[in-house]
């Protein structure tokens, strides 16, 4: 067991939430599932790998998602949240971060998304190079704009390390 001094660790946490769409696919955590709606953004939408990588720059002490990829930015347009996870792979990574965990819940009436987190998983591990990847996902009991099934959202937290 690697042991880091507390210089050497750090933690962050992210967040995002977009609304349901027409006419656009859902990704989640890297992932295409069947549903009738989409979530609506510049780029594909993906709210678990959006708070991931919130929470990788916040913990790496860098500007948040929508400074590293801007939505004003027709690169970004449609893009692959899976491209702006590696891309925040390489900015941390260019620190000396490796991550050691992550966890996360995607919040969402539906679809119901369980049968799809082993794959999700797969995804994320790849991208971060990290095995310690937790997904979870609940509902809003009906609740607010989740609950009503207007949008979906998640939050994600992190821990980086200096080996």
């Amino acid at each position: 067991m690697q042991i880091f001094s507390m210089k050497d660790i750090r933690t962050g946490i992210g967040y995002d939430v977009h609304r349901f769409a027409d006419g656009r696919k859902l990704f989640l955590g890297g992932v295409e599932i069947p549903h009738s709606k989409g979530l609506e953004g510049h780029s594909d939408a993906d709210v678990l790998l959006h708070s991931l990588c919130d929470a990788l720059l916040g913990a790496a002490g860098l500007e948040d998602i929508g400074h590293q990829f801007p939505n004003t930015d027709n690169e970004y347009k449609n893009i692959s949240s899976i491209i702006l996870l590696r891309r925040t792979m390489e900015l941390i990574s260019a620190l000396g971060w490796k991550v050691i965990n992550t966890d996360s819940v995607v919040l969402l009436e539906a679809p119901k998304i369980y049968p799809y987190i082993p794959e999700m998983k797969a995804v994320i591990c790849s991208e971060i190079n990290c095995s310690n990847v937790s997904i979870k996902a609940t509902t809003s009991e009906g609740l607010g704009f989740i609950g009503s099934n207007e949008g979906c959202a998640a939050y994600s937290s992190v821990l980086l390390a200096i080996p």
